[in-house]
């Protein structure tokens, strides 16, 4: 009875060998206890302690289970994909990723009736699991030899003590199926840590996490264009972008579908920095975008923002009328969000009700009552315009005005007595009008309610320590859009490059179409004119288009001629 009790206690692989003849039932089942107390791999207590060696160990598990033996010392474990499967669960299972085909992970392990170990691998890494058999002691050797050369590569990208940095995640969805060690992966947290420092050290606007098959690359967005700043091996990719999913709050098990998250790093007591995260899945993985949320960035002050005197002087009349509608215009990323919130800034006072709605909220004003528009709860823009307008509101902000029924809402807002700002995605200011009547409001209301629409973009600085005078021939001045009289004295600048910018600019300046919306214009939407009317129109009333307001900042110095034409090309 106590040989039956034995047999049934006794692993797979224990029983292989007693059946084979390499030990004793009784020294099976003994060596087989001491493993588990010792919370090691049978086969790696029997080769530690030199009872079998590996090769007659695996020969015995090759013949009795069928599986071929592979001689781990011709893999190049460079290309083994150490990502897939956390350093806790290659240790605790003694069990090596080798290669992934579709699907498919294949898994190095001494003992192939180590279930255990591949049920929990399979469940984490949600791909099939195929079992490769190794010697015990070439195995022990390539799990060492990949733990080294992970921290190594940690250790040459990470050049800072960052392990004090305080980084919380902001509200989100919950992770589930991490480990403590999946999360507090020391190497990890440091170098996604210093990915994070880097860019707010460097000013950039947006960080990508970009993995493709053979390649893993991390770019910021510096004063609007992208730079490669790192190319991390691609083995570390899945375990970078776990990372932040775990402190942006995500589902790390989800992988099919986008998601959206927070994170705030703290600097110092006084002063931290947001990050928008979202995740998107790609044909090689999930890329990751960070957004960097400064709410410093709306307190700059209008006169830093770009505006020309007329410009500023037609900003400062329009917010400061009791009702209407201001509206600015232009691409994503073109600094709408932080034109608003300058002209917030000024409106905020203490006997003012001031409410926005944003998708999402990116900068956060004290005083100013801001809400997430969240499409899940049926919270959408109009809904909180209507919620707005029962809360006795002096001022409202929304995000975008994106469908008919917003623009309607925001219209009537702004008639009866509420002062209303937004921003649409068009060219230029003449064509916002014609947008809005295509949204279906009327033209006497859009007359009635709008009061300013300024369209705009963002220019980089040329950088004051290297920027470099040059001479270009009269046509070429005038085919640029340059007067006549300007040609005797003016001077135009190019982008050298220096330590103290990025390929000669440094910051960002606003190119702005600011038009009032005077008599004659109100005319010609009464009488449905369509943008050219309406751009002519401007004209004649004084208001310098895109390209003739950047025109500007070329004469001035802020900016060169090529840096107009990459912002204000048609």
């Amino acid at each position: 009875m106590a040989t039956t009790e034995s047999k049934v206690r006794l692993s797979g692989l224990a029983r292989c060998l007693v059946k084979a003849d390499l030990l004793t039932e009784a020294d099976s089942m003994a060596y087989h206890e001491e493993a588990l107390n010792k919370d090691v791999s049978f086969a790696t207590y029997l080769v530690n302690n030199e009872l079998l060696d590996s090769q007659s160990i695996a020969t015995c598990a090759s013949q009795e289970f069928g599986i071929a033996l592979f001689d781990l010392a011709a893999m190049d474990m460079e290309r083994a994909p150490l990502g897939l499967v956390s350093e806790d669960l290659i240790q605790r299972h003694h069990a090596l990723p080798l290669f992934k085909r579709g699907n498919r992970l294949f898994i190095a392990l001494s003992d192939p009736t180590n279930l255990s170990a591949l049920d929990e691998i399979k469940f984490h890494t949600r791909l099939n699991i195929e079992t490769i058999l190794v010697e015990e002691d070439k195995l022990a050797k390539g799990i060492d030899a990949l733990m080294e050369a992970a921290n190594t590569v940690m250790n040459e990208l990470l050049d800072e003590d960052l392990e004090n940095l305080e980084v919380t995640a902001g509200e989100g969805e919950s992770t589930s199926d991490v480990t403590e060690a999946d999360v507090n992966d020391a190497p990890v947290v440091r170098f996604v840590n210093k990915v994070l420092l880097d860019a707010i050290k460097k000013g950039a606007s947006d960080i990508h996490l970009e993995p493709y098959e053979k390649s893993f690359r991390i770019r910021f967005r510096h004063d609007g264009i992208l730079h490669e700043v790192a190319s991390p091996p691609i083995n570390l990719a899945s375990r970078v972008i776990a990372r932040i999913k775990v402190m942006s709050r995500m589902d790390i098990a989800e992988r099919r579908v986008p998601q959206d998250g927070r994170i705030k790093m703290a600097l110092s007591k006084n002063f931290a920095i947001d990050f928008r995260v979202n995740t998107c899945p790609t044909l090689h993985g999930e890329k990751i975008v960070l957004r960097l949320l400064d709410s410093n960035s709306a307190k700059i002050g209008i006169e830093h923002l770009g505006f020309d005197e007329q410009q500023r002087k037609h900003y400062l009349a329009a917010i400061a009328k009791p009702y209407g509608m201001i509206l600015v215009t232009g691409p994503t990323g073109s600094g709408k969000t932080v034109t608003l919130y300058t002209g917030l800034n000024l409106l905020n006072s203490p006997d003012r009700n001031i409410s926005t709605v944003e998708d999402p909220v990116e900068i956060t004003v004290p005083g100013v009552n801001q809400v997430n528009m969240n499409m899940k709860t049926g919270l959408t823009f109009a809904e909180a315009l209507r919620a707005f307008l029962r809360q006795d509101p002096d001022i409202i902000m929304v995000g975008e005005i994106r469908d008919p029924e917003t623009a309607e809402i925001a219209v009537k807002a702004a008639q009866t007595g509420h002062l209303v700002l937004s921003t649409l995605h068009t060219n230029d200011a003449p064509q916002t009008l014609n947008r809005l009547a295509q949204m279906g409001v009327a033209s006497f209301n859009i007359a009635s309610s709008v009061l300013l629409i300024m369209a705009q973009r963002l220019a980089r600085r040329l950088c004051e320590h290297c920027k470099t005078e040059i001479e270009l021939p009269n046509q070429v001045k005038l085919d640029a859009g340059f007067k006549e009289g300007d040609l005797g004295d003016l001077t135009i600048y190019r982008a050298n490059g220096c330590e103290h910018c990025v390929n000669g600019y440094k910051g960002r300046v606003g190119i702005y179409q600011v038009m009032p919306v005077t008599e004659a214009i109100r005319r010609l939407i009464f009488a449905n004119g369509d943008a050219l009317q309406l751009a002519e129109q401007a004209r004649a009333d004084g208001v310098n288009d895109l390209r003739e307001s950047g025109l500007n900042k070329v004469r001035v110095g802020i900016t060169s001629l090529e840096e107009i034409d990459r912002v204000t090309r048609d």
